[in-house]
């Protein structure tokens, strides 16, 4: 099978409210870590014990949004009574290994939840604020050249790796 391209870089990317592009949101903005909740397993015919990743479940998921100054834009995001839907979308730049000519595929991501931490950030003369936002993230969609790579929805049971629903049996059964 042919590389289809080497991925180099994220060559530009916006933040979005709900479809409202956000103007203020700083040059970076950190992927959050998502950890599988474990179970211990042991018992008869196995050495030990090791953990297993139960599938779809997930700890704590916090997506921090920085902002270079606590504009209008901040403050719409950090009632806790309403729910935060932002879009990230990007343009992640290719190199055809074979001609060496370069061309991009679309990067977006979804996050929806509540804000769980608002830093105000600093005050200083001719300086950023260097404000944040920190989301608790119960849908998370990661899509990439508009193929659905990863998807978790915390609150409707759905758990999507490459397009494929992982736990379609387990709503079956229960």
């Amino acid at each position: 099978m042919a590389i289809a391209g080497i991925p180099e870089v994220i060559h530009d990317f916006n933040m979005y409210n709900r479809g409202s592009k956000l103007v203020g949101v700083s040059g970076e903005v950190a992927m959050p870590d998502l950890e599988a909740i474990t179970a211990e397993i042991s018992g008869a015919g196995i050495l030990g014990t090791y953990e297993t990743p139960v599938a779809g479940h997930y700890g704590t998921i916090e997506q921090e949004i920085p902002f270079r100054v606590a504009d209008q834009d901040y403050f719409s995001l950090i009632s806790p009574s309403s729910a935060v839907e932002l879009m990230l979308r990007g343009a992640i730049q290719m190199k055809d290994p074979l001609t060496g000519a370069v061309r991009y595929i679309g990067m977006r991501v979804v996050y929806r939840g509540t804000c769980k931490k608002i830093a105000l950030g600093t005050v200083k003369q001719a300086g950023a604020m260097d404000s944040s936002i920190t989301i608790e993230t119960t849908y998370l969609l990661i899509e990439m050249d508009g193929k659905s790579k990863f998807e978790l929805d915390k609150l409707n049971g759905v758990f999507k790796v490459n397009g494929v629903d992982l736990l379609a049996g387990v709503r079956k059964l229960t």
